[in-house]
């Protein structure tokens, strides 16, 4: 199975993201590809809260949500949209950090909000507060595809292995972990942390990433990771992005995810024990 890795620089303007992805999921599929993912945060990347109240919509009148999902029923492959920023109707204010899978009629097949909030300072310079704009989630999601259960996750979730771990035993054998990375953190932890989530699963993991410098409008201009990630169950990486804007392809053998289970079964073999403290 084929899939392909949409590595982008998206703006603050969610109009010229959505033709940005047009594009390359068109390409996508002329190459063969099933299953594409997008990066964390695909319509809009943004630090301005004022700016993300402007030009975010609700999910029900989203035009990047529908123009996906009209692009999945004509070109027949199936979607996961990273993520989308999300009006939500909050007295707080706060929007959604919502990812969705799409089929390909069109559907949408399942719905996840990214659980764990980036609130850190990763240099004095380069702090983060996602929770003041963003609601947490609170549902963990596994979705049936063609080609195996999908479990889903969106960036910082990836420090969490237990949450990786409980979608593996729920049955998903791809994990996706689409993102919008620090570059910091990114060169630091990235590769390792996805390499682990996939080794202790045994699962694929498909990791959509955002690139380079996102100038903005209005507020902070942001720069990214990017390296999109695929890696297999046994720890290997099969594709890294690098750093420049594009479609990347892998192709997935899901025997392989059985074959690294029998070797190492270690999603059997937990044992309840006592906590410190």
């Amino acid at each position: 199975m084929r899939a392909a890795l949409l590595q982008m620089t998206s703006s603050d303007d969610p109009a010229d993201n959505l033709r940005t992805v047009s594009d390359m999921l068109r390409d996508a599929r002329a190459n063969g590809a099933r299953f594409a993912l997008t990066p964390e945060v695909t319509n809009c990347v943004s630090t301005s809260r004022s700016h993300q109240n402007a030009v975010l919509h609700f999910e029900t009148d989203d035009p990047t949500l529908a123009g996906l999902r009209a692009l999945c029923a004509e070109l027949g492959i199936w979607l996961l949209i990273g993520s989308l920023g999300l009006k939500t109707g909050d007295a707080d204010g706060r929007f959604a950090n919502r990812s969705f899978l799409i089929d390909d009629t069109g559907a949408i097949v399942a719905r996840y909000d990214k659980i764990h909030m980036f609130d850190v300072g990763v240099t004095p310079e380069e702090t983060y507060r996602e929770s003041d704009g963003f609601r947490p989630g609170t549902q963990a999601v596994v979705a049936d595809t063609p080609f195996g259960k999908v479990g889903m996750t969106v960036c910082y979730d990836v420090r969490f292995a237990h949450l990786h771990r409980a979608l593996a035993k729920a049955g998903a054998r791809i994990l996706t972990v689409p993102a919008a990375f620090s570059h910091v953190t990114g060169a630091a932890h990235w590769e390792v942390l996805l390499r682990a989530r996939a080794i202790e699963t045994g699962c694929f993991v498909l990791a959509p990433a955002q690139t380079g410098q996102h100038e903005a409008s209005r507020g902070q201009s942001r720069r990214t990771h990017g390296h999109s990630l695929a890696v297999a169950p046994w720890g290997e990486v099969l594709l890294d992005a690098g750093t420049a804007p594009g479609v990347a392809y892998v192709d997935l053998d899901l025997d392989l995810v059985d074959k690294a289970r029998r070797k190492v079964p270690a999603l059997t073999h937990d044992r309840e024990f006592t906590a410190p403290g």
